[in-house]
């Protein structure tokens, strides 16, 4: 016969044995469950634009003009990464990195191109469009720039680059870009 005493020690041995197995357990699901992505908030209102895609616009002569353009996700997700290739209808070739800032709930876009222009937009996707936008000063005088992603499909969009001269009452379109997937 087993003295209560140990009858009681083994019954607690067991039970924290148990419980160190359960810790375990869960510190091993706990480990295997993802990250919640931190990037998730409004990561998917800027998919439209992730491919490989082939780019038209009309030159000033009113030439048919053509380049490409590569759009992926990088930094584990959490920005877009774009690189422009104007090539053969222009010289211009730029990359852009977009991220979304979910204290402001706002998209922030930083562009540089072989122009040597930096620019930086702000903005959202709304009425199934992207609106992106800043001022600035051309020549001493203040200008407000946006882009404007529309008509967007799984395999074309339109993208519009417009200035304004007069704080927004007004809009001029600059360049416009048709975008198709590239196949």
């Amino acid at each position: 016969m087993i003295p209560r005493v140990f009858r009681s020690f083994r019954r607690a041995l067991v039970e924290v044995a148990l419980l160190a197995l359960c810790s375990a357990l869960l510190s091993t699901a706990a480990a295997q469950t993802p990250p919640p992505d931190r990037c998730a908030t409004a990561s998917g209102e800027f998919d439209f634009w992730i491919g490989d895609w082939t780019v038209r616009w009309t030159g000033p002569d009113q030439r048919e003009l053509e380049g490409r353009n590569r759009v992926r996700r990088a930094l584990d997700g959490c920005a877009i990464m774009e690189e422009f290739d104007g090539t053969p209808g222009s010289p211009l070739k730029g990359i852009s990195v977009s991220v979304y800032d979910p204290k402001r709930k706002v998209w922030k876009q930083t562009c540089v191109d072989n122009q040597a222009s930096y620019l930086d937009f702000e903005g959202g996707f709304a009425d199934g469009r992207m609106v992106l936008a800043r001022s600035t000063e051309v020549n001493g005088k203040p200008v407000r720039q946006r882009m404007i992603f529309h008509g967007i499909t799984r395999d074309a969009f339109t993208w519009d680059w417009q200035r304004s001269r007069d704080d927004g009452k007004s809009w001029e379109t600059t360049w416009q870009l048709r975008y198709t997937r590239a196949r």
